[in-house]
């Protein structure tokens, strides 16, 4: 029996977007088994601000597209703790990351680290950022205090 390649990528998933769905269909692309790590608010704060939806909703969200096998909590932003656990062939990170302590990790159980291409103008932050400056009918903006 031939042995499945098992990857692992992660995502906020705050706001699901076609940016995730292209990053996510890339990463199954290259491997049998996806894993998918969705970081929890914890894990978020590290770098951005806290998400808007709850960490359950995020997860039933990125478990129920096609490309994901499996979706499990990242409670830190680096993803090597879950690494550890699942010990996947392939790690893939955004090219926007800089060189994350995980990636020695895979390297060093021999598997692979794949920088995959990152959608900034599909991003979540620059899509609540948009929302801000949405008016509405009463002329108030979207996030406003009302």
């Amino acid at each position: 029996m031939e042995k499945k390649i098992v990857g692992y990528s992660y995502v906020c998933g705050d706001i699901v977007h076609i940016g995730h769905i292209l990053h996510l269909n890339n990463c199954k692309a290259l491997c049998d088994v996806l894993f998918v790590g969705v970081l929890s608010e914890r894990a978020v704060m590290e770098k951005k601000a806290k998400p808007l939806i709850s960490l359950a909703e995020r997860m039933y969200a990125i478990s129920n597209l096609k490309a994901v096998d499996c979706a499990v909590c990242q409670d830190e932003y680096s993803p090597l703790e879950n690494c550890k656990a699942i010990r996947p062939d392939i790690l893939f990170e955004s090219s926007s990351h800089p060189e994350m302590p995980a990636n020695n990790f895979i390297k060093s159980i021999g598997g692979r680290v794949i920088a995959m291409p990152y959608f900034a103008e599909q991003s979540s932050t620059n899509l609540k950022k948009g929302l801000k400056n949405v008016k509405i009918g009463d002329g108030s903006t979207v996030g406003s205090a009302t």
